[in-house]
């Protein structure tokens, strides 16, 4: 219990909180409705009047949210501000996206409750204009509006239309088209098959939030959802006057009721976090006209593409991660990297696998596919914003760390253990970590040929300073062909491992987690241990159950995600 409170206590708290909010909004504006100014349009619509505004005030409240956690500026300054106080509450943050799909989620449901409602009463409007019995109610409602300068209750205003045609020839019709479709395309294009395979459909679609926000607040200027203006209630109560409506405007005690339309509210809602989305969009500009200097490119096995740079008053912390963009290839697209060097290194670098269109076009534009040295005046002018925060900038404040990488997911713990080793060069006795096991999980062999200098100058600096219990590592690989595994029980013997060339040998398969949380568990009794992971959904959720079940009094485990 102990764990699960330090791992997820504030994050339920945050969702019980933001659906508490959502079902008060509901409850709160259904019943608006139902008072006496809208006793006339619910005697036409019946109670789908209700259950077409709440939903819509739901809309109001989630669409308010959904730019927030993309705003990376924002927050990484949030992070910056809170995590000297609470770690945990900083830990929040790196789940922004999580969130993000979250309120994209409620933002369908509602949507598609509004519609639904609207749909039934768009039916009931025409039907009671074309009702044409001057003893209904609904009818003569229907019809007042109909004389100069009168204000009407039913939108639909003459018996020789249809919905489709109200809704393609109104604002709130045409602007709800827009905004669905807009919300149906953002939504499917954000599925995870989508966004991996095609990256360039899930980015420029998305980008259709701007026709969705714009649809939004235009969506209510036509004030088609209309009640009893107050003047008129003060004149002609609704109770009381409803079975006398063949009377209207004969007596004093009942003149005709006078209607106007709800004032557009959306606007109110979002304009905040419209402006301040607006703000991180003008920073990123200004950081992406900032010069950026390639120094090296390597070309690292497995189709791996690794870019040194420089740019003035560039400051990183590990683990950070930079959005990049190659004019050359793309003006518009940004794609996130997390940063591999160290900041104590005098530039940063990020390393690329080439698995798309525009890694592709990246990595031949910086010569991959040419044999000789390319020219420094012909590599590609480049973009970059950042750096922002994640998780892993907190691992210097746990005793006890567990960094576990999958594939190119090892990437932020280069930085860290660069990090490691130049602070331990430069003999800095501030370090507060104490023990760190590194786990890389990883496919091939070509993979681990990149890193494996990093891990041989961290191996050998920790055996010069008689520090080989500061740093255990475990690399394993996952899948391997018949040949290789000849090979390598072959060279099992040898001193240094065949793959790696490390001491520590290459494992085969995948960790017993129980038995390594175990063993850990055991190890540091009463210590708070950091699991940082970078990797797939799967590996995420077999982590994060190890870090709830390990027992009380033992080791407390804090899962964090690399999530951008």
């Amino acid at each position: 219990m102990g764990n699960f409170a330090a791992n997820e206590g504030l994050s339920v708290f945050v969702i019980l909180v933001w659906l508490g909010i959502n079902a008060f909004l509901f409850v709160h504006f259904y019943m608006a409705f139902l008072v006496d100014r809208f006793y006339y349009t619910r005697v036409i619509l019946g109670h789908a009047l209700s259950w077409a505004r709440a939903p819509a005030a739901c809309l109001n409240f989630n669409c308010m949210l959904i730019l927030l956690p993309v705003c990376r500026n924002l927050l990484s300054f949030l992070r910056g501000s809170i995590q000297c106080c609470s770690r945990t509450a900083a830990r929040q943050l790196d789940r922004n996206i999580t969130f993000h799909k979250l309120v994209a989620y409620m933002i369908a449901f509602h949507t598609a409750v509004h519609i639904i409602a609207h749909l039934f009463n768009f039916e009931r409007f025409m039907d009671a204009q074309l009702e044409a019995n001057s003893s209904s109610l609904p009818h003569v409602l229907s019809l007042i509006g109909n004389r100069n300068n009168e204000s009407f209750l039913n939108p639909i205003r003459s018996n020789e239309t249809n919905p489709t045609i109200v809704m393609f020839t109104t604002v709130a019709g045409l602007t709800g088209v827009v905004i669905t479709l807009a919300l149906i395309l953002i939504i499917t294009s954000s599925m995870e098959v989508i966004r991996r395979s095609y990256f360039e459909v899930f980015w420029f679609t998305h980008h259709l939030f701007i026709v969705f926000f714009i649809g939004l607040v235009l969506h209510g200027i036509g004030r088609i959802v209309r009640g009893q203006s107050f003047k008129s209630l003060e004149q002609h109560n609704p109770e009381i006057c409803h079975s006398q409506f063949k009377e209207w405007g004969k007596d004093s005690t009942c003149p005709e009721p006078e209607f106007a339309g709800n004032p557009p509210m959306t606007w109110k809602w979002v304009v905040g976090p419209m402006f301040l989305y607006l703000c991180e969009r003008l920073v990123r500009f200004y950081r992406s006209q900032q010069k950026v200097v390639i120094t090296k490119v390597v070309m690292h096995p497995s189709k791996t593409l690794e870019l040194q740079m420089k740019k003035k008053g560039f400051k990183m912390e590990v683990g950070q991660y930079i959005s990049m963009q190659c004019p050359s290839i793309s003006q518009l697209e940004w794609h996130p990297f997390t940063l591999t060097s160290a900041p104590e290194e005098d530039h940063f670098s990020v390393h690329i696998r080439i698995v798309g269109d525009w890694t592709q076009a990246l990595y031949s534009a910086c010569g991959g596919d040419k044999k000789g040295v390319q020219d420094a005046w012909e590599l590609p002018k480049m973009a970059v914003d950042g750096p922002f925060g994640t998780a892993s900038e907190d691992v210097f404040r746990y005793e006890v760390v567990m960094l576990v990488g999958a594939g190119i997911g090892v990437t932020p713990f280069a930085s860290i253990l660069k990090s490691v080793w130049y602070k331990h060069v430069q003999q800095n006795t501030n370090v507060f970590t104490k023990k760190i096991y590194f786990y890389w999980l990883c496919p091939e062999t070509q993979a681990f040929e990149w890193f494996a200098d990093l891990l041989q100058s961290l191996e050998r600096q920790m055996n010069e300073k008689s520090m080989t219990d500061f740093l255990s590592y475990n690399i394993y690989l996952t899948r391997w062909k018949d040949t290789e595994a000849a090979h390598f029980r072959v060279h099992h013997e040898a001193e240094n491992d065949p793959i790696t060339g490390l001491k520590q040998k290459t494992l085969y398969g995948k960790p017993n987690w129980d038995n390594e949380f175990n063993a850990i568990a055991t190890s540091h009794p009463g210590c708070k241990v950091g699991v940082f992971l970078c990797g797939p959904t799967p590996l995420a959720k077999a982590l994060e159950k190890q870090c709830l079940n390990q027992s009380q009094g033992r080791a407390e485990f804090i899962f964090n995600k690399e999530n951008f």
